[in-house]
């Protein structure tokens, strides 16, 4: 019992790392990224070639995000902001760009299954119980992270004027708030943490040209329950992270593989907001 207690743990941290790059966008820029899938992909990418090329993966994440960040800003620039008062065609827009992206992987690299290094190999002690140590390790960064978005949005300037362009887009914009620099900034945050979190899941797993989109799924149906707040995600993650670790252990994995997407909809029958306000 006690490996299953910190399998939900290490679940709950993995699934905040892969959706907090879709939450902060759709938070700010009330824009859903249909190809945040393949931006995690892309990070998974980037750990392979980071191992290929015989670089410490170490590397692959910090990497994955910078990359992240320069691909994510021009996107923005190029395809999102011309669509910003067409949002139907911007969130479309994601969608045909996943897709594309998804396609030069595949005639890249090929359809098959890739897989990249890890930084910790092993298992380490802990109360008693021998664990992964780099999804511990995973887990901790999750936390890390967490209080960084956190701190991000509560106390620095960017985050005082994302905040205000998430209450009121048109009021910020009359206060002098540069509401297309923030749209940019948070596009570009948004694909770097997706980037980021491809590279640090694909140790764990492997790559594919298609690995990101059971991932942009569950990611969608966390946010969709957790409204604009990282702790709600944090707390969401936990919650239906644990509950389909719990089911795919004691029940079948094939049930539990549908766990988020149908519990996220039955909290959101019961009670609209979801966790938004937890």
């Amino acid at each position: 019992m006690g490996s299953v207690t910190f399998d939900i743990l290490t679940t709950a941290g993995i699934l905040f790392v892969v959706a907090s790059g879709l939450m902060i966008i759709l938070g700010v820029m009330k824009l859903l990224n249909f190809a945040h899938g393949a931006f995690l992909t892309a990070g998974g990418y980037a750990a392979y070639l980071t191992g290929a090329a015989g670089i410490s993966p170490w590397f692959s994440v910090p990497l994955a995000g910078i990359v992240g960040v320069a691909f994510g800003l021009v996107v923005e620039r190029t395809i999102i902001r011309p669509l910003y008062s067409r949002p139907l065609d911007a969130i479309l827009a994601t969608w045909g760009l996943g897709i594309v992206i998804s396609q030069i992987f595949a005639l890249t690299f090929g359809r098959g299954v890739q897989f990249a290094p890890s930084p910790l190999s092993g298992t380490i002690e802990v109360l008693g119980i021998e664990y992964s140590a780099y999804r511990l390790a995973v887990s901790v960064i999750a936390v890390l992270l967490a209080i960084a978005l956190i701190g991000l949005l509560s106390l620095t300037r960017f985050g005082l004027n994302a905040r205000a362009v998430i209450v009121n887009e048109d009021l910020a914009r009359g206060l002098g708030i540069d509401s297309t620099r923030v749209r940019a900034i948070t596009f570009g945050l948004g694909a770097g943490l997706a980037c980021a979190a491809g590279a640090l899941i694909t140790p764990l797993l492997s790559v594919d040209p298609n690995m990101g989109l059971p991932w942009l799924v569950n990611s969608f149906m966390l946010v969709l329950i957790s409204g604009v707040s990282f702790p709600s995600l944090l707390l969401a993650s936990l919650v239906l992270g644990g509950t389909q670790v719990l089911i795919s252990t004691f029940i079948s994995p094939i049930l539990g593989g549908m766990t988020i997407v149908v519990l996220a909809a039955m909290i959101l029958r019961l009670n609209p907001k979801g966790f938004s306000r937890a």
